[in-house]
């Protein structure tokens, strides 16, 4: 075993970013007395898995060869074959595999059949790195609800806008390029009709060969704009309005521009966020960028719906009160109550950082 080539399998996964929801990012690679015979990756959704593109590029046979793939070969018939059956067909000796599949249609199936079939399958090879290619596949494949990223830049005494509301630019060019690809990763992106009305926001991402997110914004009573830039550009990229609100004439005009219309039951006076996930996973949305704003930012944490926050500072100060917090609300009564993160990464941007963490339940509960 040779761990490179499962390195250059997780590379070649990459390159599907944007392009595969909600199916996983998967390289695969395919040796053969020490060289390199065939490669492939899952490029988009609904055409050829990784294991097939490999050996659909094999320019002889592969009897006896090795294959390493960054995650189990699937067994089962959806859009394409089980790659199983391809694998097994083209005389693969032994198959190393990255990540184990959670999918209820595969979840150790897939190396069964193989080992049936008489190829040896290791498992766990570089376990970690294969499954942090897929943290939004396996949380919207066990829960059936997007992977929610929480999103803001702020400066060094934690503002995300000077007292005037001018928000233009906190961090610099590499910070923001950052967020273009995550943008360009995750499958939606989500702001508050505040974000709408002051900002007027196109939630386009900006990436040369990048995909644009599905546009969602929460808008409790229908107050977006039929101007705005979102209800203009529907037909561009979708655009999904949450709202508790059924005045019917409303809706009909945003339907007829193209815009599509979410009613949830009503929270406290506002949209539901956890009947909305379920409404968005149910549209295999799996994973949303949520770059809204304080009020936005408060209601999903206390909804329960954010899996990971990424907080990208700025070496500035501006001074000025707490009206442009990157989370409002009422907060906690006491610290032992606040909403805890865990496994915390840091990038250097230029001169931006960014804080990256996993959610961890909240301690008071």
């Amino acid at each position: 075993m040779n761990v490179e080539y499962m390195r250059y399998a997780i590379a070649l996964a990459k390159m599907g970013e944007g392009h595969v929801n909600p199916n996983p990012l998967v390289g695969a690679v395919i040796v053969q007395d020490g060289k390199v015979i065939g490669e492939g990756y899952h490029a988009k959704y609904g055409e050829l898995h990784a294991e097939r593109m490999a050996i659909e590029s094999l320019k002889g046979p592969a009897a006896g060869a090795d294959m390493y793939v960054t995650l189990e070969p699937c067994c089962h018939y959806g859009k394409q074959p089980p790659c199983t059956d391809a694998i097994i067909d083209a005389g693969i000796k032994r198959v190393y595999i990255g990540s184990a599949d959670p999918n209820p249609l595969i979840a150790g199936k897939g190396i069964r059949m193989l080992e049936m079939a008489g190829i040896e399958v290791v498992t766990d090879v570089l376990r970690q790195e294969c499954d942090a290619l897929n943290t939004i596949f396996f949380h919207y494949i066990t829960t059936h609800r997007p992977y929610v990223i929480m999103k803001y830049a702020m400066t060094m005494d934690g503002k995300i806008a000077a007292y005037t509301g001018k928000s233009q630019w906190i961090t610099g060019e590499q910070a923001r390029e950052h967020v273009q690809h995550t943008r360009n990763r995750c499958m939606g992106i989500m702001v508050g009709i505040g974000t709408v009305l002051s900002d007027n926001p196109r939630l386009t991402c900006r990436l040369e060969g990048g995909a644009n997110p599905v546009r969602i914004v929460c808008d409790s009573h229908l107050a977006i704009p039929m101007d705005s830039y979102l209800v203009q550009s529907a037909g561009e990229a979708p655009v999904y309005v949450a709202t508790i609100s059924e005045d019917e004439d409303r809706i009909r005009r945003l339907e007829e521009a193209g815009v599509h219309v979410l009613i949830t039951p009503e929270y406290q006076g506002f949209v539901n966020l956890q009947n909305l996930m379920e409404q968005l996973g149910s549209l295999n949305i799996d994973s949303i960028l949520l770059e809204g704003g304080g009020t936005l930012n408060y209601s999903a944490l206390t909804a329960g719906i954010v899996n990971q926050v990424q907080v990208y500072i700025a070496p500035k100060i501006v001074g000025g009160d707490g009206r442009f917090t990157p989370v409002k609300g009422l907060g906690v009564e006491h610290p032992d109550e606040a909403y805890m993160f865990q496994e915390p990464r840091v990038l250097h941007l230029g001169e931006d950082v960014l804080l990256e963490y996993d959610v961890r339940i909240n301690a008071a509960e």
